[in-house]
């Protein structure tokens, strides 16, 4: 079973993530994770299923589901390469516009450099690339003990915080 980390800790993955191109007929059992034009197409008939979890690619927006968000126990944000920083764009806003409050989790090419990074957009949950050493991933969440700006983690920026 694969693993990733979440709130901090090592965690078992029971969830499957449907590909892009599934239809309703794909759907096995509530925790399958669906992929956003399936959620959008077919919102009543997943949610009667007690699916919640849903993915976006990082080239996508997160409108379509500002009516079903609350739904959700797990909004996914895939990270298609290295290059593309549109996931950290999307947990922000998923968190900070759309007040999502369940599990925010990064998952594609995902990289222990970008541990830290992706707490402080608001995700809670990262499925690592495979090869990855869980336990150095998680110490990466404490790569740095102050930050200037303003985040998800950290709502006050510095100058606001020092006496």
């Amino acid at each position: 079973m694969p693993r990733l980390v979440k709130n901090e800790a090592i965690v078992e993955c029971h969830r499957q993530f449907l590909p892009k191109d599934s239809d309703l007929t794909a759907v096995q059992n509530r925790t399958d994770v669906v992929p956003l034009s399936l959620w959008v197409s077919q919102t009543e008939a997943l949610s009667a299923l007690g699916v919640d979890g849903v993915w976006v690619d990082s080239d996508e927006t997160l409108d379509a589901l500002t009516d079903t968000l609350s739904q959700l126990a797990l909004l996914a944000i895939h990270f298609p390469a290295f290059v593309d920083g549109r996931g950290f764009s999307l947990g922000r806003l998923a968190r900070e516009r759309h007040q999502f409050s369940g599990e925010l989790r990064a998952f594609g090419y995902v990289l222990q450099d970008q541990a830290h990074f992706l707490r402080r957009c608001g995700f809670d949950a990262m499925d690592f690339r495979q090869g990855t050493d869980l336990n150095s991933a998680i110490e990466s969440l404490a790569d740095f003990t102050e930050h200037y700006q303003a985040s998800v983690d950290q709502p006050r920026p510095l100058f606001r915080r020092r006496t």
